[in-house]
């Protein structure tokens, strides 16, 4: 990255920036790559596209930019965004330019760090900001446009379906990911609701309050569009059937010594927030989420393999996907109860 050209161009689109500049990458970002950027007045958060040869649609740094800017209109926690450039002259790909929030961000869902009876106000924290986020009417916040309205999981199930083919001469094929690009199609629930979706809602993509059990900033919107908010929800939720060894998952976990709230519990909350009486078609809805990342996990491999992954440990990560769809494939069959 030219610091210099850098500067220049955030003295002229951010208002206030007064250098010097340093910039240092920041851990995360599988997708976009993300940096800390350092001035003597305040830092600032850069996320850009990656360079090479990028899927089509993916990595929208622009509709990043855009949900944010709206949410914040609203009151909804995200940093500010000062400026989106799509000069790649500047730096050689397509960026934001955002706040640095001062806050505490947890790498796990078992909050350890944290004394164990406040663990519960955690996790109600996240369950009360999705819900949040999911109460708001698109058009009010100016994003009818944001997605396509209505068939949420076919046009989803076609896109990253899409994205596996794609990747596939590089990354390889998998029996269960094969089996399931034919049974989600054929599987997709009747009933569909339309709001704004983040896509990747989990600990390690939001900021707490340095002190309190509360969220002051949702990160990551790269995968955000509009929506079935139960897909986003049990997207969330899908930490308790995951490994502590992919996105911090909860499955293993002794949740009663820990004082964290059961999964039935925690579906219980959203759906008290949202005015549900519960959730129909988990198993479904589990499949999906599992498949969806899987289907993310492959194309890391892919970019890992073509020499463009944003993170070393890419194919370290990725090498989860063929488990990732076995577990999506079972949920599929109803293999596991719920």
């Amino acid at each position: 990255m030219d610091e210099a050209k850098l500067s220049a161009w955030m003295s002229a689109c951010v208002e206030g920036f007064r250098g010097p500049l340093a910039v240092n990458r920041l851990a995360g970002g599988q997708s976009n790559p993300t940096y800390r950027l350092t001035t003597p007045a305040c830092d600032y958060v850069l996320r850009r596209k990656p360079l090479g040869d990028l899927a089509s649609g993916a990595h929208a740094v622009d509709r990043e930019a855009r949900v944010m800017r709206a949410l914040a209109e609203h009151g909804y926690p995200v940093p500010r965004i000062h400026a989106l450039c799509t000069d790649e002259s500047v730096i050689g790909s397509w960026f934001y330019v955002m706040d640095f929030v001062e806050g505490r961000v947890f790498w796990n869902s078992r909050f350890e760090n944290v004394a164990a009876d406040e663990r519960p106000l955690y996790f109600d924290a996240m369950n009360s900001t999705l819900a949040l986020l999911h109460s708001f009417d698109p058009a009010a916040l100016g994003l009818s446009d944001f997605g396509k309205q209505g068939n949420y999981f076919q046009r989803q199930i076609g896109r990253w379906s899409r994205q596996y083919e794609a990747d596939a001469p590089i990354a390889g094929r998998d029996a269960a990911m094969d089996h399931l690009l034919k049974w989600l199609p054929a599987n997709i629930p009747l009933t569909d609701e339309v709001r704004l979706i983040h896509g990747d809602y989990r600990a390690d993509n939001m900021v707490f309050h340095p002190t309190e059990p509360r969220v002051i900033a949702v990160l990551d919107w790269e995968l955000s569009t509009l929506g079935n908010p139960l897909s986003d929800f049990v997207n969330h939720a899908m930490m308790y059937h995951l490994p502590g060894s992919i996105l911090s998952g909860l499955e293993g976990t002794d949740l009663e010594a820990l004082n964290l709230p059961s999964e039935a519990a925690y579906i219980g909350q959203y759906c008290k927030r949202t005015g549900r009486t519960q959730i129909t078609g988990v198993n479904f809805l589990l499949a999906f989420a599992l498949f969806r990342l899987a289907a993310i996990y492959h194309g890391i491999r892919a970019r890992a393999l073509r020499g463009n992954a944003s993170s070393a440990r890419a194919l370290e990560l990725a090498a989860a996907y063929p488990m990732l769809a076995t577990r999506a494939l079972a949920h599929a069959h109803g293999a596991i109860a719920k």
